[in-house]
Protein backbone atom coordinates (compact mmCIF):
# COMPACT_ATOMS: atom_id res chain seq x y z
CA UNK A 1 0.00 0.00 0.00
CA UNK A 2 1.39 3.35 -0.97
CA UNK A 3 -0.92 5.57 1.08
CA UNK A 4 -2.41 8.81 -0.14
CA UNK A 5 -1.50 9.77 -3.69
CA UNK A 6 -1.65 13.27 -5.09
CA UNK A 7 -0.95 13.88 -8.73
CA UNK A 8 -0.92 16.78 -11.13
CA UNK A 9 -1.31 16.25 -14.85
CA UNK A 10 -0.01 19.25 -16.78
CA UNK A 11 0.32 19.87 -20.48
CA UNK A 12 1.90 22.56 -22.61
CA UNK A 13 3.03 23.28 -26.15
CA UNK A 14 6.52 24.27 -27.19
CA UNK A 15 7.32 24.59 -30.87
CA UNK A 16 5.91 21.62 -32.72
CA UNK A 17 5.80 19.38 -29.65
CA UNK A 18 3.08 18.85 -27.08
CA UNK A 19 4.45 17.97 -23.64
CA UNK A 20 2.66 16.22 -20.82
CA UNK A 21 4.00 16.14 -17.29
CA UNK A 22 2.54 13.84 -14.67
CA UNK A 23 3.76 14.64 -11.13
CA UNK A 24 2.95 12.05 -8.42
CA UNK A 25 3.41 12.56 -4.65
CA UNK A 26 2.85 9.67 -2.22
CA UNK A 27 2.47 9.89 1.58
CA UNK A 28 3.92 6.47 2.53
CA UNK A 29 7.28 6.87 0.98
CA UNK A 30 9.14 10.04 0.22
CA UNK A 31 8.65 9.81 -3.50
CA UNK A 32 8.29 12.29 -6.25
CA UNK A 33 7.90 10.85 -9.69
CA UNK A 34 7.91 13.07 -12.72
CA UNK A 35 7.00 11.63 -16.07
CA UNK A 36 7.66 13.89 -19.03
CA UNK A 37 6.59 12.92 -22.51
CA UNK A 38 6.70 14.80 -25.79
CA UNK A 39 4.85 14.08 -28.98
CA UNK A 40 4.35 15.92 -32.26
CA UNK A 41 1.33 18.18 -32.44
CA UNK A 42 -1.24 16.92 -34.88
CA UNK A 43 -3.38 20.05 -34.77
CA UNK A 44 -5.55 21.23 -37.60
CA UNK A 45 -4.62 19.89 -40.98
CA UNK A 46 -4.28 22.33 -43.83
CA UNK A 47 -7.66 22.56 -45.50
CA UNK A 48 -8.66 23.90 -48.88
CA UNK A 49 -11.92 24.96 -50.47
CA UNK A 50 -13.14 24.35 -54.01
CA UNK A 51 -15.71 26.30 -56.03
CA UNK A 52 -16.71 25.38 -59.55
CA UNK A 53 -19.50 25.84 -62.09
CA UNK A 54 -20.62 23.05 -64.40
CA UNK A 55 -23.05 23.32 -67.35
CA UNK A 56 -25.48 20.47 -67.92
CA UNK A 57 -27.90 20.06 -70.85
CA UNK A 58 -30.92 19.31 -68.66
CA UNK A 59 -33.48 21.21 -66.61
CA UNK A 60 -32.69 21.78 -62.89
CA UNK A 61 -35.47 19.34 -61.89
CA UNK A 62 -33.83 16.56 -63.93
CA UNK A 63 -30.37 17.30 -62.52
CA UNK A 64 -31.77 17.39 -58.98
CA UNK A 65 -33.41 14.00 -59.58
CA UNK A 66 -30.09 12.59 -60.85
CA UNK A 67 -28.34 13.83 -57.68
CA UNK A 68 -30.92 12.68 -55.13
CA UNK A 69 -32.61 9.55 -56.55
CA UNK A 70 -30.85 6.28 -55.67
CA UNK A 71 -31.75 4.57 -58.97
CA UNK A 72 -30.59 7.54 -61.05
CA UNK A 73 -27.35 7.76 -59.07
CA UNK A 74 -26.62 4.10 -59.80
CA UNK A 75 -27.30 4.65 -63.52
CA UNK A 76 -24.87 7.55 -64.02
CA UNK A 77 -22.18 6.41 -61.57
CA UNK A 78 -22.35 2.76 -62.62
CA UNK A 79 -21.88 1.77 -58.96
CA UNK A 80 -24.04 0.97 -55.93
CA UNK A 81 -25.48 3.99 -54.09
CA UNK A 82 -27.34 4.71 -50.88
CA UNK A 83 -29.41 7.89 -51.01
CA UNK A 84 -32.58 9.28 -49.52
CA UNK A 85 -33.46 12.95 -50.02
CA UNK A 86 -34.09 13.43 -46.29
CA UNK A 87 -31.99 15.65 -44.02
CA UNK A 88 -29.97 13.69 -41.47
CA UNK A 89 -29.74 10.47 -43.49
CA UNK A 90 -26.45 8.84 -44.46
CA UNK A 91 -25.46 8.48 -48.11
CA UNK A 92 -22.90 6.50 -50.09
CA UNK A 93 -21.79 6.93 -53.71
CA UNK A 94 -19.55 4.89 -55.99
CA UNK A 95 -20.02 1.78 -53.84
CA UNK A 96 -18.75 3.53 -50.69
CA UNK A 97 -15.95 5.63 -52.20
CA UNK A 98 -17.83 8.75 -51.07
CA UNK A 99 -19.83 8.64 -47.84
CA UNK A 100 -21.42 11.21 -45.57
CA UNK A 101 -24.57 12.75 -44.21
CA UNK A 102 -27.31 14.65 -46.02
CA UNK A 103 -27.74 18.06 -44.38
CA UNK A 104 -30.28 20.01 -46.45
CA UNK A 105 -32.46 19.67 -49.53
CA UNK A 106 -34.30 22.35 -51.48
CA UNK A 107 -36.24 20.52 -54.17
CA UNK A 108 -34.98 21.13 -57.72
CA UNK A 109 -32.56 23.80 -56.46
CA UNK A 110 -30.05 22.80 -53.79
CA UNK A 111 -28.47 20.01 -51.77
CA UNK A 112 -25.99 20.19 -48.90
CA UNK A 113 -23.98 17.21 -47.69
CA UNK A 114 -21.23 16.53 -45.17
CA UNK A 115 -18.54 14.30 -46.67
CA UNK A 116 -16.50 12.06 -44.39
CA UNK A 117 -12.70 11.96 -44.56
CA UNK A 118 -11.58 9.48 -41.89
CA UNK A 119 -11.46 11.04 -38.42
CA UNK A 120 -11.26 14.62 -39.65
CA UNK A 121 -12.40 17.06 -36.95
CA UNK A 122 -13.71 19.81 -39.24
CA UNK A 123 -16.75 19.04 -41.37
CA UNK A 124 -16.13 18.84 -45.10
CA UNK A 125 -19.33 20.30 -46.55
CA UNK A 126 -20.53 20.15 -50.15
CA UNK A 127 -23.19 22.57 -51.39
CA UNK A 128 -24.60 22.16 -54.89
CA UNK A 129 -26.91 24.93 -56.12
CA UNK A 130 -28.72 24.46 -59.43
CA UNK A 131 -29.29 27.60 -61.52
CA UNK A 132 -31.54 27.60 -64.60
CA UNK A 133 -29.49 28.37 -67.71
CA UNK A 134 -30.55 29.07 -71.31
CA UNK A 135 -29.08 25.67 -72.29
CA UNK A 136 -30.25 23.74 -69.21
CA UNK A 137 -28.58 24.05 -65.79
CA UNK A 138 -25.52 25.69 -64.30
CA UNK A 139 -24.48 23.71 -61.22
CA UNK A 140 -22.55 25.73 -58.65
CA UNK A 141 -20.42 23.51 -56.39
CA UNK A 142 -18.82 24.69 -53.15
CA UNK A 143 -16.78 22.10 -51.25
CA UNK A 144 -15.17 23.41 -48.05
CA UNK A 145 -12.60 21.88 -45.68
CA UNK A 146 -11.01 19.44 -48.08
CA UNK A 147 -7.89 17.89 -46.54
CA UNK A 148 -4.82 19.29 -48.31
CA UNK A 149 -3.56 15.83 -49.25
CA UNK A 150 -6.90 14.97 -50.93
CA UNK A 151 -7.50 18.30 -52.71
CA UNK A 152 -6.13 17.50 -56.19
CA UNK A 153 -7.93 14.15 -56.28
CA UNK A 154 -11.21 15.73 -55.15
CA UNK A 155 -11.06 18.53 -57.73
CA UNK A 156 -10.29 16.02 -60.49
CA UNK A 157 -13.18 13.89 -59.23
CA UNK A 158 -15.62 16.81 -59.42
CA UNK A 159 -14.53 17.71 -62.95
CA UNK A 160 -14.12 14.28 -64.51
CA UNK A 161 -15.98 11.63 -62.52
CA UNK A 162 -18.91 13.50 -61.01
CA UNK A 163 -19.87 16.11 -63.61
CA UNK A 164 -18.25 14.25 -66.50
CA UNK A 165 -20.60 11.33 -65.86
CA UNK A 166 -23.59 13.67 -65.41
CA UNK A 167 -22.83 15.36 -68.75
CA UNK A 168 -22.84 11.94 -70.42
CA UNK A 169 -26.19 11.11 -68.80
CA UNK A 170 -27.80 14.19 -70.32
CA UNK A 171 -26.41 13.93 -73.88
Amino acid sequence: MIGHVTHYDLGWKKGEMLYRCLVIFTSRRPALEIVLTGMPIFGKKDMKDFKGYFKLAAEPADVYNALTNKNMLEIWTGEAAVMEAVSGTEFSLWDGSITGKNIEFEENRKLVQQWYFGDQEESSVVTIVLHPDKNGTSAEVRHVNIPDEAYENIVEGWEEDYFGALRELFI
